[in-house]
């Protein structure tokens, strides 16, 4: 499968590693995943960005959006900060 054939469900992000763009509203007043019209993520979360809750939080929410174990996503860019590069591998 080419990475540009990029089917209409999150499901071809189980085929390969890739990167997806997350954008992060911490502590907000309700949780949830939302795909953008860019094909990046945007991830609301009710826990504080502290020792890495919020991340812990994010990674939790996307496993289960992408139907993927939380084990296969890492953030690669953005530890500190509301924009993130996550991989999913």
């Amino acid at each position: 499968m080419d990475p540009r054939d990029k089917p209409e469900d999150d499901r071809y992000l189980k085929l390969m590693p890739t990167l997806i763009n997350v954008s992060v509203q911490p502590k907000a007043r309700a949780r949830g995943v939302e795909v953008l019209a860019d094909g990046s993520y945007k991830v609301r979360t009710n826990v504080a960005p502290e020792d890495g809750k919020a991340n812990a939080d994010v990674i939790e929410q996307l496993a289960e959006h992408l139907g993927v174990a939380k084990s296969r996503l890492t953030v690669v860019r953005g530890h500190t900060s509301r924009r993130k590069v996550i991989e999913i591998g």
